[in-house]
């Protein structure tokens, strides 16, 4: 029978975890983590990390493996999975992947532009730049590097201009000529479980979670790793916030509600990214059972016209 892997995605604070469990103890499987922010050893109670007993109830990977010092990126992530996901079919011919990082989702399964890794102290030269010249030294840089990439990227989004820069002196040639957009073909199936939630539930779920992080020490542990505040990871909801209380930029009670409205428009962009993608089947997450049976139906084996089975595709994405 083929191979399949579920993916299990949806916005910040929808409850995939508790979803992500449910399936995976139904198929017997394990779990690979598809949020970046928990990739990271440092981060727990901002990076909604899953709790112990979902953690001891099923495997999971990709859960706080690396340092904030670690360099690691979604063409990393896609090799590593790919490598894992060997493993885990030669015992189960189902495994989930669920998180919220569309494009470390796409990076599995479409596969990613081949992007040269990049030296750190190259990253760190810019972000350097960022520090002294202000966003518009960067912006200038790419203009005059890569003006093609420059007409399409978010101007204002400096992490997105500094890859591109740090990209153009590592291959030496411009960014947006290593951009094919073609998609890899996988050897297994892919079947996409969308979770949404009416926008209001979802935005009282994610202000009840900042306040949950919160009660649970976010801002000590904020304050632990402020010495590394410059790291890229550390440019994350719940922290950034907390580090500009403790340069006396704002508030704590400005911070909190900060957080939330970050937070908030963070699950709507997740959304926008994914409004495109008519791979995906959405479901309430209330609608366990009929996720279950979704799968189920995908997954089952149907007769072909010359009489031998095969699994039935249905709506499912074969790459």
């Amino acid at each position: 029978m083929k191979n399949f892997l579920i993916v299990l995605l949806g916005p910040t604070g929808v409850g995939k975890s508790d979803i992500s469990i449910d399936i995976a103890s139904h198929f017997k499987c394990e779990i690979i983590s598809a949020d970046s922010r928990q990739f990271f050893l440092e981060m727990r109670i901002g990076t909604a990390v899953p709790d112990e007993l979902q953690l001891e109830t099923i495997k999971h990977h990709f859960i706080r493996f690396l340092s904030i010092k670690d360099y690691y990126s979604s063409s990393l992530f896609e090799r590593d999975v790919l490598k894992l996901l060997l493993r885990l079919f030669s015992k189960n011919n189902v495994t989930l992947m669920s998180g919220g990082s569309g494009m470390y989702i796409d990076a599995v399964c479409n596969g990613i532009d081949e992007i040269p890794d990049v030296d750190p102290s190259v990253r760190e030269k810019y972000i350097a730049r960022y520090r002294d010249e202000g966003i518009e030294g960067l912006r200038e840089s790419l203009k005059l590097l890569d003006p093609e990439h420059y007409a399409k990227v978010d101007l204002k989004n400096y992490k997105r201009i500094i890859r591109a820069l740090e990209i153009c002196e590592t291959a030496g040639r411009p960014y947006s000529s290593l951009l094919k957009k073609q998609k890899r073909e996988r050897d297994f199936g892919i079947i996409k479980i969308g979770l949404e939630r009416p926008r209001d539930d979802l935005y009282k779920r994610i202000n009840s979670r900042v306040d949950d992080m919160v009660r649970r020490g976010l801002e000590d542990e904020a304050k632990r790793l402020y010495n590394f505040r410059n790291l890229n990871a550390l440019n994350s909801l719940g922290y950034k916030e907390f580090f500009d209380v403790f340069d006396g930029k704002i508030s704590r009670e400005k911070a909190i509600e900060l957080i939330k409205r970050n937070s908030r428009r963070y699950a709507k962009r997740q959304l926008t990214w994914w409004s495109k993608d008519k791979d995906i089947r959405w479901f309430q997450p209330e609608q366990i059972q009929e996720i279950i049976e979704y799968i189920e139906e995908t997954l089952r084996p149907r007769p072909t016209l010359n009489g031998r089975a095969t699994p039935w595709r249905g709506p499912t994405t074969i790459l």
